[in-house]
């Protein structure tokens, strides 16, 4: 695209409250991240960059939102916000770092472009996927409501992102829990080639605000000190009164949607149409109008840019390219946790699964006045389960809270709450819902410590198995999706005891933990448990029988189903492991299972294709191929969904295949 000319001023500028001296200070913020987009596009010409997203013409929205809020306030903006890290004084050299995949960047060279944070300049950026941040920003929006610290929240999206469902279930949850967030839209007009015309049917956003209930107002994104003087309004008063907003910016993209894309699929005259509205150049001839700028200081305060940014690539561009370290990586997946046991003494009381469950999650919030606890009906009415009956009377609707049926934005506000230095726990009704907030998990959850250090420290509790008749949509064992997941803790009990004790440990880690309960334990298996405070280890498996005929691993269900199994044979001995976390593995207490007997059943109440069991088999077979007697064996439930009658859901079941792997194994 060539660069087009414009002389004449077309956006009115209203300059009260805004002297001389602040005046030059907005202009600085604003050309800054025009120049330095001139000099990226140059760098992606020569290919030193190999990506650039384009915020050409939309830097009003960027500097005007950043400049209006308080240092100490998060901002979440996406990957035409430029000006938003510019404002808020990222260093340079860390941000062509950044963009060139260097070890000063952020992100260390795993991530690209403005996929980063940064808590010491309060920024959380986004990731692909577009909608996640919003529900982000709820959560610290929430932290900031709990702690009363009277702090605002800016989160960005555009009118594409919009249309996600994350854009409606963050605004719906802010609006019902009256959270001080200005969900800014950035209306370009387009969607990387869409037009609006296809992305939506509204007339504009600001229209949907009475829809979720929270005032919205529509401004002209190109006009910086309208942009400034608005959001500083809006911060006043929800400063005071926390409520959420909707702010619609209306601007243009100038360039592509990225470079390589281009813009042939804009009509003729439009880009001109909009150049004539240039947030930096209107701004400029403004202040000259005015007498706040002229020739020699625009000059001035050019050529100062250009030598600090030359000075700023030149320091990034001399640090050599990464090297590659295996260890540095896998270490970084996790944050820093070095857990110290808290042994278990005192008095016992004979307590239900579900009672082990509370236990925790009381003595928890106990210990950790910064926990809240998040779920639909959780509150009054205690939980699908009652799991949290009674827990708002000891500790008040602020920490035990009722949330929309909206698993998206509660497990990213989980996280919001994590990145405002809280703790959160998120409960699905059952294990099969969180396919709603699928995303949140496995893309922000189990990446972002790796990603740019930031630690998410969010339990989310799953009722999950089947036995009870529920089908398809409430019976599933969903682990293995998880355990493919770097960064996430997968744990499993299948006792009270451990339930407790490894619930506990999980809120005292500050990695994202996935915690699965089996719902045909919570009042059916009960057992003898410290009344006290106490935590397992996690990544630690426990030997539940001991035997030299053969080997069952297994997890949950599994291990009453292979106990009552092993009843039925009293003339063979078998070494039952219960593997109690699933990520990490106890690689060492199953390769001494499987050398102790040599025969090995691996059984798990998951689909046999794709489950976990594949994959310990595939270790077993990589490290003790010697020690082998006979073939591994794999017990699972059928590969279908699961079924609602009773005789067909016996059927998907594994018990009766796990008494035949047995009798085979015996054979040998």
């Amino acid at each position: 695209m060539e660069e087009i000319k414009i002389n004449t001023r077309s956006i009115q500028f209203n300059r009260e409250g805004f002297d001389d001296v602040e005046l030059l200070d907005i202009y600085k913020r604003l050309l800054k991240p025009r120049m330095i987009e001139e000099k990226m596009l140059i760098l992606l010409r020569q290919g030193k960059i190999t990506k650039w997203f384009s915020g050409w013409g939309q830097e009003g929205i960027s500097v005007g939102c950043a400049y209006a809020m308080n240092e100490n306030e998060y901002i979440l903006p996406m990957h035409r916000n430029l000006g938003v890290f510019t404002t808020r004084n990222i260093e340079l050299k860390n941000l062509f770092a950044q963009f060139q995949g260097k070890s000063a960047g952020f992100t260390k060279g795993r991530d690209r472009s403005f996929h980063f944070g940064t808590q010491r300049h309060k920024l959380v950026g986004m990731i692909s996927h577009l909608g996640p941040q919003l529900g982000i920003a709820d959560g610290i929006a929430l932290g900031n409501v709990l702690k009363g610290n009277g702090q605002s929240t800016i989160v960005f999206t555009g009118d594409g992102g919009a249309s996600e469902g994350d854009f409606h279930e963050s605004l719906n949850v802010a609006a019902v829990w009256d959270l001080p967030v200005i969900f800014c839209v950035e209306n370009n007009c387009w969607g990387l080639s869409t037009p609006s015309v296809e992305q939506f049917r509204c007339k504009q956003f600001i229209d949907k605000g009475i829809g979720y209930g929270m005032k919205a107002i529509q401004v002209d994104g190109n006009n910086i000190l309208e942009v400034i003087r608005t959001v500083r309004s809006i911060n006043e008063e929800i400063r005071k009164e926390p409520k959420p907003y909707l702010l619609e910016l209306m601007t243009f993209r100038m360039r592509g949607h990225e470079e390589s894309s281009g813009t042939k699929y804009y009509p003729e005259g439009l880009q001109e149409e909009w150049a004539s509205k240039d947030p930096v150049v209107n701004f400029e001839l403004f202040l000259k109008e005015i007498g706040v700028l002229n020739d020699e200081q625009e000059q001035e305060i050019k050529e100062d840019f250009k030598s600090e940014l030359q000075n700023g690539f030149d320091q990034a561009n001399a640090e050599p390219a990464i090297i590659a370290s295996e260890n540095q990586e896998i270490e970084n997946v996790y944050a820093p946790h070095e857990q110290v046991i808290v042994r278990a003494e005192g008095n016992k009381t004979e307590r239900r699964f579900i009672d082990a469950i509370q236990d925790a999650l009381i003595q928890s919030m106990e210990r950790y006045p910064e926990l809240v606890l998040m779920g639909q009906d959780i509150a009054e009415y205690g939980g699908a389960f009652k799991v949290t009956e009674g827990l708002i009377e000891k500790f008040g609707k602020g920490r035990v809270r009722n949330t929309p049926l909206c698993e998206s934005a509660i497990i990213g506000a989980g996280l919001g709450l994590s990145i405002n230095g809280m703790k959160a726990m998120v409960e699905m009704q059952f294990a099969d819902f969180v396919t709603c907030g699928f995303n949140q998990i496995v893309n922000n959850l189990a990446k972002i410590h790796w990603r740019w250090g930031q630690n998410a420290d969010v339990v989310v509790r799953m009722p999950t198995g089947a036995g009870t008749a529920a089908g398809p949509f409430h019976s599933q064992s969903n682990e293995a999706w998880f355990v493919h997941t770097p960064g996430l803790k997968v744990v499993y009990p299948s006792n009270p005891y451990d339930a407790k004790g490894l619930l506990n440990a999980s809120f005292e880690d500050p990695n994202p933990v996935i915690y699965f309960e089996h719902k045909f334990l919570y009042r059916s298996l009960k057992q003898e448990i410290p009344d006290a405070y106490y935590t397992l280890e996690i990544g630690k498996a426990a030997t539940v029988t001991s035997g030299t005929d053969l080997t069952i691993i297994t997890y949950g269900m599994g291990v009453h189903w292979a106990t009552e199994a092993m009843n039925e044979y009293p003339n063979l001995t078998a070494e039952i492991l219960d593997l109690r976390t699933l990520l990490p593995l106890d690689k060492e207490a199953i390769f001494n299972a499987v050398k102790k007997t040599g025969k090995v059943i691996v059984l798990h109440e998951d689909c046999m294709t794709g489950g976990i069991g594949g994959e310990l088999v595939a270790l077993i077979a990589e490290n003790c191929f010697e020690n082998m007697d006979a073939p591994i064996l794999r017990v699972a439930s059928l590969d279908t969904p699961v079924p609602f009658a009773v005789n067909l859901e016996e059927q998907f079941l594994p018990q009766e295949r796990l008494n035949e792997a047995i009798k085979k194994l015996s054979l040998f």
